[in-house]
């Protein structure tokens, strides 16, 4: 009961920005993010995100992506082969459009630990298959997440996180964006986690900030 009030609260939080934030001015992520084992060294990723202009119906993406790992060590250096379907409505000159991506991309996930500090490297190179284009992309990824109230992220923790991931294209303009984000959350049990932040996207042209809430599910489905 109190993690379905912890989120009711960060829900009418998040209402209570948007009446306050003009048109576009803020957008919000709602996300799921499943990284499930289905073997000692494999496990598949599975994650979907909800993109909103408004912070409710008014949609700007909708991206699903799903993907295969292997462990080349215990819980550690994973390797990743997976797929994106991405669809997006923006906004031209007033009037909404749409537009379908197919995204293959590999990755290579690598995790430290110092002291309270959990810190995380995603390396990953993507293939983006547009309607009328193909482009390359590079991203660099770096967290850092650090418990609050215990010396670990075990159940009934509460936790601070924050992010930096650059994205570049392998052609030119070789700048795509770059997002930095901040959030607090809260760990349910051994394999789920809830968490909410803010997080600022600067690209060439605009900047624009988005709030995100996001649930993470561990549980391994084999042994």
């Amino acid at each position: 009961m109190k993690i379905v009030k912890l989120m009711a609260q960060v829900m009418a939080l998040t209402a209570t920005t948007f009446s306050f934030a003009q048109k576009n001015d803020l957008g919000a992520w709602y996300m799921y993010y499943g990284n499930n084992k289905i073997s000692k060294k494999l496990n598949w990723q599975n994650e979907i995100q909800y993109r909103s202009f408004d912070g409710a119906t008014d949609l700007e993406q909708l991206l699903i992506r799903t993907g295969i790992g292997y462990d080349l060590s215990e819980d550690n250096n994973n390797i990743l082969v997976g797929y994106g379907f991405i669809l997006s409505q923006p906004y031209t000159d007033g009037e909404k459009q749409e537009n379908i991506e197919h995204r293959i991309f590999q990755q290579y996930i690598t995790k430290q630990k110092f002291g309270r500090f959990n810190i995380q490297h995603r390396y990953r190179l993507e293939e983006r298959f547009m309607e009328e284009d193909f482009r390359m992309r590079f991203r660099y990824y770096l967290n850092f997440t650090i418990p609050i109230n215990n010396k670990e992220m075990i159940p009934k923790t509460f936790y601070a996180s924050v992010y930096n991931e650059i994205f570049l294209h392998l052609d030119s303009p070789v700048f795509d964006r770059n997002r930095v984000y901040g959030a607090l959350g809260y760990v349910i049990s051994k394999n789920l986690r809830i968490e909410a932040g803010y997080m600022n996207q600067i690209q060439e042209n605009k900047n624009r900030g988005q709030i995100q809430i996001g649930f993470y599910n561990n549980i391994p489905f084999g042994k």
